[in-house]
């Protein structure tokens, strides 16, 4: 069976015909389908284990200030209700409206959200599970700050990764980037993210076409009517 890969136009494309009269999407419906679809995921491949101490509790959810850090909002949520101890690391919140819409919702539910690099090196420490929801499909250019330093310590982290979508700062088309900058030594460290596991949204994207993980498809929502023009296969 083919697999049908997506580039970063083609995405895009569908985004748009998911939300136009013909798909008569919302952006908080797809927001929601995409998170439940990334929770699920990862409870599939770090169940929650039975007793007093649960083994993989613990997961930190790293949210850009995008849409894909609103899908991981939403997948805290739904993590939270499903047993697990999530966190947040929000170094950069979104300004939109559903954005801090979803940051209520979080914290209505007494989960933890930090913003500074502290903090994160803390949560590394103690996390069992990293879900990485900073950039989407639609990134490009340099990582800046603190993106950079955060991608950093993600790809230094013993943790296990669950990357949204494509692994953040991968080229959605071209896959891994390799991307050194220096730490706070003053070390050149990789900052390249290596996921054991995947959720693609709609379908995979060109970049995640040689992922060797463990890889799920989150977010069957696309309707009949998209022309099957819009993916190619690969």
């Amino acid at each position: 069976m083919s697999i049908r890969y997506l580039t970063a136009r083609l995405a895009q494309q569908i985004d748009e015909e998911l939300m136009n009269s013909a798909g008569a999407f919302s952006i908080d419906q797809l927001m929601e389908l995409a998170g439940l679809a990334c929770a699920q995921a990862l409870a599939t491949v770090y169940p929650l284990s039975k007793g007093e101490k649960k083994q993989n509790s613990r997961v930190l959810v790293c949210c850009g200030p995008g849409n894909q850090g609103g899908d991981g909002l939403v997948a805290a949520r739904h993590l939270r209700m499903f047993g697990y101890q999530p966190s947040v690391f929000l170094p950069k919140p979104g300004s939109k409206e559903i954005y801090q819409r979803l940051q209520t919702q979080v914290q209505n539910l007494s989960i933890p959200v930090y913003g500074s690099i502290a903090e994160l090196e803390t949560s590394l420490q103690e996390t069992d599970v990293i879900l990485d929801a900073i950039f989407g499909f639609s990134f490009s250019g340099p990582v800046r700050p603190p993106f950079d330093q955060v991608l950093s310590l993600i790809a230094k982290s013993k943790a296990p990764i669950v990357s949204v979508d494509i692994p953040s700062g991968w080229d959605v088309e071209n896959g891994p980037v390799e991307r050194e900058v220096a730490d706070k030594e003053g070390q050149k460290v990789d900052q390249v993210l290596n996921p054991g596991v995947l959720v693609s949204l709609t379908a995979p994207k060109l970049g995640v076409k040689h992922f060797r993980g463990r890889h799920f498809l989150g977010g069957r929502f696309v309707p009949w009517c998209v022309p099957g023009a819009f993916l190619s296969t690969g």
